[in-house]
């Protein structure tokens, strides 16, 4: 389905302001951010690229949001350590993954 230019939505500047801090500060992933406010991921991140030495959020929203960023991706890895060793002791044990 293509899409007609003439149908696009136009987004005001304090839309994209408020998507840049809804997507800091909202603990979502960047995706389902975009998702929810109904904005492709690229449209986002230039939104993000556009904002991110601007008072749109505080400095203590993105402190919070680099915290929740890192923690993200802690959980993520944890995650997919978590699988390797299942496999390794299944493989082990003589079990079938």
């Amino acid at each position: 389905m293509k899409h007609d230019p003439e149908m696009r939505l136009k987004r005001t500047d304090a839309f994209r302001q408020d998507a840049v801090r809804i997507a800091l500060t909202s603990g979502l992933t960047r995706k389902q951010a975009a998702d929810d406010l109904g904005v492709g991921m690229s449209t986002l991140n230039i939104r993000f690229t556009a904002h991110r030495d601007t008072n749109v959020v505080s400095k203590k929203d993105l402190s919070l949001a680099q915290e929740n960023d890192r923690f993200r991706r802690e959980k993520r890895i944890l995650k997919e350590e978590r699988e390797i060793l299942k496999k390794a002791t299944q493989f082990f044990a003589g079990q079938k993954p």
